[in-house]
């Protein structure tokens, strides 16, 4: 959200009665509410999962490649499931086993809910979360025609997780915490739902630096995975501030620049040429119709002169929650 204040806006990073502010130098000229971000995420997702893309499109498979999915995984779960939307792998890493509950925030339509469901078997569980219904209805199309039974897809905001607490043992996400308004509440909220000792696998965008004006005050930007990225010692504060130990993040040295090569995001709200993709219609139609009239019409041509790399990361961070203390003498449960 954002105020004037001494003639400078505010960005209000939190804003649930417990506010964190941080000031920016730069003279906006709109005020956009949480709100209105996450509506502009929902309309732009929303639309991407009413389109076709999927595995069967050379460049949405490309995108899940560069960022870590092999081929061999791609064609285990329907090509459906990926959209070319990643920025990791999470699943690769989070050493699933067999009868693990395992929990995806911003499932989608499905891919990592569907490679989980695979490691945690039949005596185990994958569960999705994602604030869109379009999303939702195809995971649970995919889910049907894939035959899957260990799986189960809920609509909710990632910050208010329907689960119980103490309830799942890891917890994986894919390029979504980025786009919360609220981080620290999701952080939460991950601490909340998992078991004393569970963990987090979770692939992301983060910054290893300030972003230009253009693309920092861009709502396409937002929506496409920049703009709402926090620092990396942002991301491991608020971490540990939630309750989390062995915090780690790492830089996977992913190329960020591979979502312009395939004319992924960074074709939002730029005119689509007449031959141009689906990913690129979509990109446009889904950002650019949901958006108001502001300068993210030129975000594409800010980001052909600007190397992503440089200012963002795609990031692996890993965090476990304290395991449950065991009393060892007549005192020590006191």
């Amino acid at each position: 959200m954002m105020f004037l204040c001494h003639r400078l806006y505010i960005r209000i990073d939190r804003f649930d009665g417990q506010v964190y502010i941080r000031c920016s130098r730069y003279v906006l000229r709109r005020k956009t509410t949480s709100v209105q971000l996450l509506d502009s995420v929902k309309t732009k997702y929303g639309a991407i999962a009413e389109s076709t893309l999927s595995s069967d499109n050379a460049e949405v498979r490309a995108v899940a490649e560069a960022f870590g999915y092999t081929a061999e995984e791609l064609t285990s779960i329907p090509a459906e499931a990926n959209m070319g939307l990643s920025c990791g792998n999470p699943t690769a890493t989070a050493h699933l086993k067999p009868g693990e509950v395992v929990v995806d925030l911003g499932s989608g339509g499905g891919l990592d809910v569907f490679l989980a469901a695979q490691k945690v078997g039949p005596t185990g569980r994958a569960i999705g979360i994602d604030m869109t219904w379009e999303m939702i209805a195809r995971a649970r199309a995919n889910a049907e025609s894939g035959g899957y039974t260990n799986v189960e897809f809920h609509h909710s905001t990632i910050d208010r997780i329907p689960l119980p607490d103490s309830s799942v043992d890891c917890v994986i996400s894919n390029c979504v915490i980025n786009l919360a308004p609220d981080k620290p509440a999701v952080f939460r909220e991950i601490f909340r739902i998992l078991k004393p000792g569970g963990r987090v696998a979770v692939s992301d965008i983060a910054l290893k630096s300030e972003l230009p004006k253009a693309i920092a005050m861009s709502i396409a930007a937002y929506t496409g995975c920049i703009a709402g990225a926090i620092k990396i010692e942002n991301y491991r504060a608020e971490l540990l501030g939630a309750g989390f130990q062995f915090v780690e993040i790492v830089d996977s040295g992913k190329d960020l620049n591979a979502y312009k090569n395939a004319e992924n995001r960074s074709s939002c709200c730029s005119t689509p040429k007449q031959d141009s993709s689906e990913l690129v219609s979509i990109a446009h139609e889904s950002c650019c119709g949901s958006t108001p009239a502001t300068d993210d019409k030129d975000l594409a041509a800010v980001l052909s002169g600007f190397n992503v790399n440089e200012a963002a990361a795609s990031v692996k961070v890993y965090a476990v929650k304290p395991a449950a203390k065991t009393c060892c003498g007549p005192t020590c449960c006191a």
